[in-house]
């Protein structure tokens, strides 16, 4: 998914997706267990201080009882440094999801993952129905909502549908769009006089 979604990025003139991960917090014996694909070394970690750099975001998480990965959520604890100084406020911001079922959390997951980017003051970038005919296809399972970008991973085994694919494709140029008209907006801190 999050390589279709940096195709989609990639797609529009002037903007580049560059990928990263998060830090593992499960030990290895549990991701086997659920089935969790090996990473490999081509898609870096990322510090919490190169977070300033972009002008825009697309995260992606597995969703665990209905909202995001523990090793999100620790990563976005981990931004408190930002948070203080509103580093991120004003840059668009969107998510794309992966649940274990259809009822598994597709909305929700985004939903409740909102509150990371409001408390920064980042700006929540939905896809909505933009994506056209496509969500509203029912002759297939597919993930994905108005949120955003989605797959149903089943156990792990399952690969993205062709319109998954498709619809994570769209996000990224979506996005990408939204950032390149963006102009990242000048900084107040906090406590500084705002009239």
């Amino acid at each position: 998914m999050a390589r279709r979604i940096k195709k989609g990025v990639d797609s529009i003139d002037g903007v580049e997706g560059v990928l990263y991960r998060v830090p593992e917090t499960l030990p290895q014996g549990t991701l086997e267990q659920m089935k969790v694909p090996q990473k490999g070394n081509d898609v870096p970690l990322i510090k919490v201080d190169e977070l300033v750099n972009a002008d825009g975001f697309l995260f992606g998480f597995p969703t665990r009882f209905g909202s995001m990965a523990a090793q999100m959520k620790a990563f976005f604890d981990s931004t408190h440094e930002l948070w203080m100084k509103q580093k991120l406020a004003g840059v668009p911001a969107g998510f794309f999801v992966s649940t274990g079922t259809q009822g598994g959390g597709q909305e929700t997951t985004a939903w409740t993952a909102i509150t990371q980017l409001v408390h920064h003051g980042m700006v929540f970038v939905p896809i909505g129905y933009t994506f056209g005919a496509g969500m509203f296809r029912m002759d297939s399972i597919r993930g994905g909502s108005p949120y955003g970008a989605g797959v149903l991973s089943g156990d792990g085994t399952r690969e993205p549908s062709a319109t998954e694919l498709a619809l994570a494709e769209h996000q990224g140029k979506y996005m990408a769009t939204v950032v390149k008209r963006f102009a990242r907006p000048f900084s107040l801190a906090p406590g500084e006089n705002h009239n």
